[in-house]
């Protein structure tokens, strides 16, 4: 089979929501507070981003704790949008959630040195510790979501537990891309979201994600509600901008949706 085999997938938009941490990494190289995370904020929703992604580490070695508090704050002028805090529940992340009570939370399973996420949360091991730090964010009215490996095995586990959405974990797919193993791969997805789909979870989806991967994912992958792009989208946004980069994502997603119609 080739990529142009893909089986159909229902139609539907994907929400854009743009991870700034690489923006405040460059702006932690000096203490003159630029760039600003709050413009690129303004920027990417003026462009037709739908939603604002942050992970704080412990260390703060790019969104600190007050970026958190300040975007927080910034939007809610934006009441179409979501933001979500990502992080580790047994880390820095339940204070925010508690304090703040974004729209969104995902819980990734990252160690306090780690140099970034490269793993999704694993079963049975990890299921007690998850289940009081689901129950008490969505009793604060807030929707979680399980960074995950594409294992359609471990979707009732989520289910069971309470969460609402997973995030499928993308860095392998990125990698195969382009490659004999694209085809493989994307099946891999494909059957771990539908697994998340009959068990009743939603679906969203980050790491490594691109222009050039992403309409391809999300061509193949049904039910994927949101796409959360930090990485290559601030670098496209370094020689682009930030709207024209954003707009660039959105024409990925447009395209995408337009294979599905037409399939």
């Amino acid at each position: 089979m080739t990529p142009d085999s893909y089986p159909f997938r229902p139609a539907m938009r994907t929400a854009l929501s743009v991870n700034l941490n690489k923006v405040a990494l460059v702006r932690n190289t000096r203490h003159i507070g630029i760039p600003s995370v709050l413009r690129a904020a303004e920027m990417c929703l003026h462009a037709g981003a739908t939603g604002i992604t942050v992970h704080p580490r412990p260390d703060a070695r790019h969104i600190c704790a007050q970026d958190v508090h300040a975007l927080s704050q910034f939007m809610r002028d934006w009441p179409g949008c979501e933001f979500n805090i990502e992080g580790n529940p047994h880390q820095n992340l339940m204070g925010l959630v508690r304090e703040l009570r974004p729209q969104q939370c995902t819980f990734v399973p990252d160690t306090e040195s780690q140099f970034t996420s490269d793993h999704g949360w694993r079963f049975p091991q990890d299921a007690q510790g998850l289940r009081p730090l689901i129950e008490e964010a969505k009793a604060l009215g807030v929707r979680v979501s399980l960074f995950m490996d594409p294992l359609p095995e471990a979707m009732p586990v989520v289910k069971a537990l309470g969460a609402d959405r997973v995030e499928l974990y993308t860095e392998t797919y990125a990698s195969a891309w382009g490659t004999v193993r694209q085809f493989d791969v994307l099946q891999q997805f494909a059957q771990a979201a539908q697994a998340a789909l009959d068990v009743g979870l939603g679906i969203n989806a980050g790491h490594d994600l691109s222009r050039a991967n992403l309409a391809d994912f999300l061509r193949a992958v049904p039910g994927v509600q949101e796409v959360s792009i930090g990485h290559a989208l601030i670098a496209d946004a370094l020689e682009l901008g930030y709207s024209a980069a954003v707009k660039s994502y959105l024409q990925c997603i447009e395209a995408a949706h337009a294979m599905k119609v037409n399939a």
